[in-house]
């Protein structure tokens, strides 16, 4: 079975690799512009325009026309102003876990609900009275059922 889902995801995987290397190596200011904080008012630079944005537009102009590379204007950008300009926490380090914690409490929330229901299921009391056993029927309705049933093959 996994090796069924690796060979169904293999293509789709080399078919998105040489757009994310594309985007690595040609990009755009407005892919950076989403990534990156402006520090004065503190949202992503595609939502601020204080003159410090501006600034950093410029300069993220300046070197996509010199050719650098998306890591490359980030690590400048974090150079100057600190890692708080970016908009992601970095993937090491404490900054793991931003990206972690949210997964790990979706999945304890999961965890819980199943629990939760699965219990609910197991110790529901019956709803309305107890039925009857299937083989106790009173005498008269007993005598009733026999007379009909032998009318009826008559």
């Amino acid at each position: 079975m996994r090796r069924l889902l690796v060979i169904c995801l293999l293509p789709l995987a080399l078919a998105t690799a040489p757009a994310a290397l594309a985007s690595e190596q040609h990009p755009t200011l407005g892919e950076l512009e989403g990534e990156v904080m402006c520090p004065t008012c503190h949202t992503t630079l595609d939502q601020s325009s204080s003159p410090v944005a501006e600034r950093i537009r410029v300069f993220i102009r300046a070197r996509i026309a010199a050719g650098d590379t998306r890591s490359g204007i980030k690590r400048e950008l974090v150079a100057q102003f600190g890692p708080a300009i970016l908009a992601a926490p970095p993937h090491k380090g404490f900054g793991l876990l931003a990206w972690w914690l949210p997964i790990a409490g979706l999945l304890a929330g999961l965890g819980a609900v199943t629990f939760a229901v699965w219990h609910w299921s197991r110790t529901r009391a019956p709803v309305g009275p107890a039925p009857p056993p299937a083989d106790a029927l009173e005498p008269d309705l007993e005598r009733r059922v026999d007379e009909e049933l032998a009318r009826l093959d008559a």
